[in-house]
């Protein structure tokens, strides 16, 4: 039998060494808290005015579930502290197939989705935070058709994927899905998801799309009642649809001239989801190379100027809610592609935010795609930003710099320093 002093001596060291565990794991939340909507703009805890400067690593728990790989999601995340990036956005889901999160609908990968959890604690770290997608609207990792699949798999009617917006086994097995990563308690942090300051928004779908109801009805009621479940886990944090920004049936032709194509296929429509209950901000991706791919360069910037101009225009007289340009980027496998062109691309995003932002707009941010880093070239998809090209990476850092005067600029005009605010200028 242990003696007292024995037992005591054994209960500190198992202390200390708890202790120790937890000193490596657990680090102090980032500063400024939450991040929230104050009308056509976000603030921080404090209510001090936050500008979105950031980008895409779709892959940082896949990377992140493999030993060999998980170097990379450190790598991303020094290059993106280097490059002044504030917010990054990122998969919560994987359903089915290599790496999955989701490996059938409730069953899941706890070493996966550990590695969300290294992906979330990474960018703690790093002074990023993160909008968190849950779910695809394409194949890959699985999304909307692996719902379908295991839909007619269950023998549940599922005529084509889009009942994955209308059947009840498959919004429940969504719903189910939101509450395991919103509630889901960070092996490395302690703490749960739905009250990490590290999480800047969800997201409910990555560009969704229903073609089987072009009216836009379907997304619609989709979206209303996602929103407000979501909502009614976790009432703290931002929330958005992940839309392209396709203008619909409700703004008519003063509107729909503006589309890329004729997108009345897709079944959604930006003004008319945006303003649904629960829905913090609009978003908005821009890929002319993509959608035009016929058209010169010349032509596709003028669309792009457009096109980013009249969504910061309607987020802020119509919606009234700020509005993230999500992805963006230039694709440089086109024939004839020049460095230049992509910095042409770039500044058309980053003046047409900054210019909104001087404004008082909605315009309240941009996220370019995607950042890779060294190690990742295989990944690179055409619009892939390395930190180490410096014909890019040097204007990322002029807009962090502007970015942070502007901060200051509107922090000084908050606290009645009109002669601050010139620093926008």
């Amino acid at each position: 039998m242990a003696t007292t002093s024995t037992s005591v001596r054994r209960f500190t060291l198992l202390l200390c060494a708890l202790l120790a565990q937890l000193s490596v794991t657990v680090t102090a939340e980032l500063k400024g808290g939450i991040i929230r909507r104050k009308g056509t703009a976000f603030v921080d805890s404090a209510g001090n005015p936050f500008l979105v400067h950031g980008c895409n690593f779709y892959w940082l728990m896949y990377q992140g579930a493999s030993p060999d790989s998980r170097p990379m999601v450190d790598r991303v995340f020094e290059d993106a502290e280097k490059l002044g990036l504030n917010v990054g956005r990122t998969w919560a889901f994987s359903d089915g197939g290599d790496r999955a999160l989701q490996k059938a609908p409730g069953v899941y990968d706890e070493n996966v989705f550990k590695a969300l959890d290294y992906a979330v604690y990474q960018a703690q770290k790093h002074n990023m935070r993160l909008v968190m997608s849950l779910v695809n609207n394409y194949e890959s990792y699985g999304g909307k058709p692996q719902y379908a699949r295991w839909g007619r798999q269950y023998g549940h009617y599922v005529p084509n994927d889009d009942a994955f917006y209308t059947s009840a086994a498959l919004r429940t097995w969504y719903k189910n899905h939101v509450k395991k990563v919103l509630t889901r308690v960070n092996h490395y942090t302690g703490v749960a998801y739905k009250d990490d300051p590290t999480i800047f928004a969800w997201e409910l779908m990555n560009e969704p799309h229903c073609e089987s109801d072009p009216t836009g009805n379907t997304i619609a009621t989709w979206v209303k009642e996602m929103a407000a479940y979501v909502k009614s886990i976790d009432s703290k944090h931002l929330l958005e649809i992940g839309l392209e920004g396709f203008y619909g049936a409700s703004t008519g032709s003063s509107r729909r001239w503006a589309n890329p194509f004729n997108s009345d296929g897709a079944g959604t429509d930006f003004i008319r989801l945006n303003k649904i209950p629960n829905i913090d901000y609009a978003t908005v991706h821009s890929y002319p190379d993509l959608w035009l791919p016929s058209w010169t360069n010349s032509a596709k910037l003028t669309f792009l100027q457009i096109w980013v101009n009249i969504h910061i225009k309607d987020a802020t007289n119509v919606l009234n809610m700020p509005v993230l340009f999500c992805e963006f980027g230039k694709n440089d496998r086109v024939p004839g592609y020049k460095p230049e062109q992509r910095q042409q691309f770039f500044w058309t995003v980053y003046n047409s935010i900054f210019s909104s932002i001087h404004k008082g707009g909605g315009g309240a941010g941009s996220m370019l795609w995607q950042l890779l880093p060294k190690g990742m070239e295989a990944w690179n998809d055409g619009f892939g930003i390395f930190a180490s090209e410096r014909s890019t990476s040097s204007i990322i850092d002029i807009q962090t710099s502007r970015l942070a005067k502007a901060k200051v600029a509107l922090m000084a005009a908050k606290s009645s320093k009109p002669k601050a605010r010139r620093m926008l200028l």
